[in-house]
């Protein structure tokens, strides 16, 4: 067994084992926490995109290894008997062997160059593959986490708006507010209600993803706030690394270009190779010694063959072809770099407004937390004016529950604001090509 195949077979026993692990485990796991980076872990080995690529990258090595295997000699044995009459009309070989191998080309140089290039655009779109992983994992966790306290406090939200249906109902009975104050009450209460139940569906949807991509039961995950790192405030100023993505698209163009150099020399340029024939053979079942003098049995035949192609329209239309796919390789590499130049450029835009936005975000629900002390410190000790014409109105705990449900719905977009700020701010990361100085900041938490 090679040590390629021998990595694989312990790699397909480690992740059986793992799998093992984790299905007897499921019970013990149900509705635990789980921190981000061991999401990561596991969405990045039970992700289908990162073993089609791993596939990719065996086949490239494959590809590899056969190039090079072309300047090995190729021994093959084989057999042949049987009766004949009269003049012989083949070699009474009972037994042969023949060896080949390729001597010297130009094209199979370039072809070497070509399929090292490929490997190395393989391995590159695995790590692409593995950072979206990664980036899509750290997305679903962080927004399950923010998700949960967002319907923790739309179900207090609920809680509040149930109390300012009670009170309004005493008041509406009291003759104190009009059924419109109430039906008002009421509406806010349906309206809170629908809000939980959307926040519901969609931390249901999220719990569905995280458990895909984990590869774990539905359910079992509960996100550990503490362990999600703080995102950096990365910007377009950032410098810029080259992304593996951008990376692998520049390889394959150098291999397309690697081939069709090779392509190219293949139809004008000599090839040499080495060739060697033993045949054992036997006059037991023909006459061959009668017709042929100095008959022996052991046969041994070995030389060069040199090969100059003059004309040959079907490689020059394979030579086209090859320069054909290069460009269009070379093409779309630009093409993606260019891409991921306006994406950061995007990117970096919405993340000045995102900003902006959460910080208004978080003014407002700082604002609407003192205006609740406000409301609650007069509720205990009164406004101070309980006479005279301009004397304030008394606090009233519906106004108390107004305040209450207003201070969670502020503090529910403050956390929706920061949500679409991390979502950016990742995205940035990954297109600057510093998603690993995330991962390293994730392992390291």
């Amino acid at each position: 067994m090679t040590p390629t195949a021998l990595h694989n077979s312990r790699s397909s026993r480690l992740q059986a084992l793992l799998s093992l692990i984790i299905l007897l485990a499921a019970p013990i796991l149900a509705h635990a926490q789980v921190s981000l980076a061991t999401v990561v872990d596991l969405a990045q080995r039970n992700s289908t995109a990162v073993r089609l690529a791993q596939s990719d990258v065996d086949k490239a090595a494959a590809s590899l290894r056969q190039v090079s295997n072309e300047y090995i000699p190729t021994l093959t044995i084989g057999s042949q008997v049987g009766y004949s009459h009269g003049f012989p009309t083949g070699q009474p070989s009972v037994a042969s062997a023949s060896m080949q191998s390729l001597v010297y080309s130009s094209s199979q140089r370039q072809y070497a160059k070509a399929a090292r290039a490929g490997l190395d655009a393989t391995n590159l779109a695995l790590k692409d593959a593995r950072e979206q992983v990664a980036l899509d994992a750290s997305t679903a966790y962080i927004e399950m986490d923010t998700v949960n306290t967002e319907l923790a406090a739309a179900r207090r939200q609920e809680d509040f708006a149930t109390s300012l249906v009670h009170i309004e109902t005493d008041r509406s009975e009291a003759g104190v507010d009009s059924s419109l104050d109430l039906l008002q009450a009421r509406l806010t209460a349906a309206q809170l209600r629908l809000k939980r139940l959307h926040l519901e569906a969609r931390a249901a949807t999220l719990a569905e993803q995280i458990a895909v991509l984990a590869g774990l039961p539905v359910g079992s995950i509960i996100p550990d706030h503490s362990s999600i790192p703080e995102i950096p405030e990365i910007t377009a100023d950032t410098p810029a690394k080259s992304t593996p993505g951008l990376d692998s698209a520049s390889a394959i163009a150098q291999s397309r270009q690697f081939k069709a150099r090779g392509d190219q020399l293949a139809t004008n340029h000599l090839q040499i190779g080495f060739g060697a024939i033993y045949n054992y053979d036997s006059n037991e079942l023909n006459s061959y010694s009668t017709y042929y003098r100095n008959f022996t049995p052991n046969n041994v035949s070995f030389g060069l063959q040199f090969q100059f192609p003059l004309f040959d329209l079907a490689r020059h239309s394979v030579a086209k072809q090859s320069a054909a796919d290069a460009l269009r390789a070379k093409v779309e590499a630009e093409q993606a770099h260019d891409q991921n130049d306006v994406q950061i450029a995007t990117l970096t835009g919405n993340i000045h407004e995102l900003d902006a936005q959460a910080e208004v975000a978080s003014l407002k629900q700082q604002i609407a937390a003192e205006q609740l002390k406000a409301v609650l410190t007069q509720l205990d000790l009164g406004n101070g004016a309980s006479s005279g014409p301009n004397a304030q109105p008394q606090i009233t705990p519906k106004a108390e529950q107004l305040a209450r449900i207003d201070e969670r719905q502020k503090y529910e977009d403050a956390l929706d604001a920061s949500l679409d700020l991390a979502k950016a701010r990742l995205s940035l990361l990954r297109a600057l090509g510093h998603m690993q100085d995330w991962l390293n900041e994730l392992h390291g938490k």
